[in-house]
């Protein structure tokens, strides 16, 4: 392995953060705040530290709450993978894991319909989904990913990698 190498793309893509491995709660937890010490050091305004803050949070747990809920064998659930960039002023928050096939078309599905909505209809969206009664089987709100485009200041961007077997890696971006 040449860390050399892989601290030289890490520079040229701005990447700030990264890691690698199976998400936990308290690996989430000491990323997110090595992430907020490490923006609050950049001297940004503070509400930028929120929106990257909010949105690592958000993936992180979209990819630690889908391997969970799925079961992923081994090798998928540590196939996860979380990074920061800055480059040319923007900050790009991206996550990734393995998917399976049977779930790529509703995840795609759902980060399209988000992505074509308008700031007020997006807050309109977000509003209803908050005074809907969440279903028991359910992790969370389902408002991950409205968080996320509230906080971002462009279009989420997802891409779809084949992976041997059952599995696709989905990777999403958040900028801002």
């Amino acid at each position: 392995m040449d860390l050399f190498k892989i601290r030289d793309e890490f520079s040229r893509a701005g990447i700030m953060i990264c890691f690698n491995g199976p998400f936990s709660h308290s690996i989430i937890d000491e990323i997110g705040q090595a992430v907020r010490n490490y923006l609050k050091a950049e001297d940004i305004a503070k509400a930028a530290v929120l929106d990257v803050f909010a949105i690592y949070i958000e993936l992180a747990q979209n990819v630690k709450n889908y391997v969970a809920r799925r079961q992923l064998p081994p090798e998928e659930a540590s196939s996860c993978i979380i990074t920061i960039a800055k480059k040319d002023g923007t900050y790009k928050i991206t996550s990734g894991n393995a998917v399976l096939h049977g779930d790529l078309d509703a995840l795609t599905e759902s980060v399209d319909t988000i992505n074509a909505l308008e700031p007020p209809e997006l807050r309109k969206r977000y509003r209803a989904q908050l005074r809907k009664e969440t279903p028991e089987e359910a992790l969370g709100a389902g408002l991950g990913l409205m968080e996320i485009a509230k906080r971002s200041s462009a279009r989420m961007v997802y891409q779809i990698t084949p992976m041997n077997g059952d599995y696709a890696f989905f990777s999403l971006t958040a900028s801002v």
